[in-house]
């Protein structure tokens, strides 16, 4: 059980920082990130009441109100097998044997397939741990029947979109998964569909099989000196790369994350979108399906390709339009399509796509290698018996409790970290990737009093989240920035003001990026953006050189204008005339009637005449949309 005193929360993850000091009043400290060994080493003790006054740092902040006696018998419920009752793990689909065997040592197993939703709600009552694939969905109404004793879901391989994470999180329950055994025999399928696509291989199976012999229908395309796209490079894509280049494919690659001298070190060129997509031959989807990628792939960016491109899918199926890509298809814009995921698991008997001759189609075999099942099953059976005793994991995708002391003090300045993140990669341009951030923040507190790790949390899921899929939280900011690449330094500057309010101001920077809002760099070369929280309502106070005054509610546009009269009209008439409704409005400025920032809220996203219209006005002379 999470304690109640805020000192006692800092042994529960050790200071990831190394601190030097070359004044009283400043400090410096780098990130030293955490291995994934060393999180073996860690305890937490996870409240198992969704009623205990707690702090979850997820989406959203949820507080509640419990009593001694329930907190009593969470502790009671929670140790019960630690002193010889063995928890209950319930498996509803298929698990390999090894996992099982890892499982059994530690507790009773109980493998029920196939189960109702009625029938898994009827069965977890009694259970402490669940592990599901990705058929079984784990809803709300799961983690309400689990009546508080549910302590993990372990979902055995990446994606989590069957799992509930908020209503998790709300009950006390762990959510962790696999995401690393499966991802060779993930490459090694996207090569295998690339290859079979290339050279009709399923087609002139079928033909054969059929009793005809059609050598001159079936004549193929090679593979070497074409050019490769590669849209996600991560775990799965870098392996895909590699194995392309042993092909002889020249390889590109998209990625907001990936960092640039990791892909050169590949012989790997990163690109934007656009370029990737209408330069290459072959076309390998492997991001995460989030709401920026969804249905990314749709009649605008066919239109883009090159004419004959061959696309291949291992991820999500939801990333590509379907109806899109079969008029692609027919109007030969793509000349083949290899797909192993769709948008709906199974797709129909009836589906055009499927059906379509110039697909190759598999079901869902990206992960479905005995290695690769033993594997999985392996990991998410220690990632699940870590979390029964109690350990923090590497792949925890939902969050610790932290006490409510801090959350009392460090929730508003925990939205504030989570939305300057938000806004500082949305400024960002180009395909280079972010891969140094510094985080400074000025308060009146000694340095050693200022605990920033949960505020550092938020900034990287800020940072992280809005083109990835993975869960930031207390648990997994470090290790997931680290894979991604991400170095994050952090500065605390003593400053006067008063010491009753743990943070003064927030300054967010990344260096080596270009930006889509040049008024956002500063002199030093670095996308610089600032906030403080007023009156417990985080806001906006500079942009790079500018000072500004905005709350960092609902979305913002920003404007660089020549500082003259009738600018706020102007832009105000625009918005007000496309049914835009502004929620505030403030100017920044150097120096008189030279240059300004103007910053203005609005409830909803504008419509992109609106938008064109704002840019052309005359004296505006760069513009940016930013959701927040």
């Amino acid at each position: 059980m999470a304690s109640s005193s805020a000192s006692s929360i800092k042994p529960l993850l050790p200071s990831a920082f190394t601190s030097s000091s070359s004044s009283p009043s400043k400090s410096s400290s780098v990130l030293c990130f955490l291995n994934t060994t060393s999180f073996n080493e860690l305890k937490l003790s996870l409240s198992r009441s969704h009623s205990q006054r707690s702090f979850f740092v997820n989406n959203v902040l949820k507080t509640a109100d419990a009593s001694a006696a329930s907190t009593s018998k969470d502790l009671e419920s929670y140790s019960s097998w630690s002193t010889g009752v063995k928890p209950t793990i319930l498996i509803s689909e298929k698990l390999g044997e090894a996992g099982l065997q890892v499982l059994r040592e530690f507790g009773h197993v109980e493998c029920a397939y196939d189960l109702s939703p009625e029938e898994l709600c009827s069965k977890i009552a009694s259970c402490d741990a669940l592990i599901v694939r990705s058929g079984t969905k784990v809803t709300r109404q799961v983690f309400e029947a689990g009546k508080g004793r549910l302590k993990v879901v372990g979902r055995a391989g990446v994606g989590i979109d069957n799992v509930d994470l908020q209503a998790a999180t709300e009950f006390g329950c762990l959510v962790v998964n696999a995401p690393t055994a499966n991802t060779i025999a993930a490459a090694e399928h996207g090569i295998a569909l690339l290859a079979a696509m290339a050279r009709n291989v399923a087609q002139a199976d079928a033909s054969m099989k059929a009793g005809k012999w059609q050598r001159n229908k079936y004549v193929g395309v090679s593979m070497v000196g074409k050019t490769l796209a590669i849209m996600g490079f991560g775990k799965v894509g870098s392996e895909v790369a590699r194995r392309a280049k042993g092909l002889g494919m020249h390889v590109v690659a998209h990625d907001p994350y990936a960092p640039a001298d990791r892909a050169r070190a590949m012989g790997v060129d990163l690109v934007s979108f656009d370029e990737a997509i209408s330069k290459s031959d072959f076309i390998s989807l492997h991001m995460p399906l989030i709401p920026s990628t969804n249905k990314i792939f749709n009649d605008d960016s066919f239109a883009k390709m090159k004419k004959g491109v061959r696309i291949i899918n291992v991820a999500r199926g939801g990333v590509i339009d379907e109806d899109a890509l079969v008029r692609a298809l027919d109007s030969g814009i793509v000349a083949q399509a290899a797909l192993d995921v769709f948008t709906e698991e199974p797709p129909s008997k009836d589906s055009k796509l499927v059906q379509h001759e110039n697909v190759t189609v598999t079901p869902h075999l990206g992960a479905s290698t005995k290695e690769a099942q033993e594997g999985v099953a392996i990991e998410i059976a220690e990632a699940v018996l870590g979390a029964l005793k109690g350990e923090l994991s590497a792949t925890a995708v939902n969050a610790p409790m932290v006490a409510p002391e801090v959350l009392s003090e460090l929730a508003p300045y925990v939205v504030l970290a989570e939305k300057l993140g938000r806004l500082a990669v949305q400024l960002v341009s180009g395909g280079s990737g972010v891969k140094s951030v510094k985080v400074t923040y000025q308060s009146a507190r000694n340095p050693d009093d200022l605990d920033t790790r949960l505020l550092r949390a938020m900034i990287t899921k800020g940072i992280i989240e809005p083109i990835s899929n993975s869960y930031i939280n207390l648990v997994n900011a470090d290790f997931t920035a680290k894979q991604k690449g991400l170095r994050i330094s952090e500065e605390r500057i003593v400053v006067d003001s008063s010491p009753e309010f743990p943070v003064h101001s927030i300054q967010v920077q990344i260096s080596n990026v270009d930006s889509k809002f040049a008024s956002a760099v500063k002199e030093n070369g670095e996308i610089s953006i600032e906030g403080r929280v007023k009156y417990g309502v985080p806001h906006l106070t500079c942009v790079g050189s500018f000072g500004t005054d905005v709350s960092l509610e609902g979305n913002l546009i920003l404007c660089r204008q020549q500082d003259q009269p009738g600018m706020i009209g102007k832009v105000g008439n625009i918005l007000g005339e496309h049914n835009a409704n502004v929620s505030f409005m403030s100017v920044g400025r150097t120096s008189r009637r030279k240059q300004a920032i103007m910053a203005i809220g609005v409830d909803e996203e504008p419509s992109k005449e609106a938008l064109d219209k704002i840019g052309s006005v005359p004296a505006i002379e760069e513009f940016v949309f930013l959701k927040l």
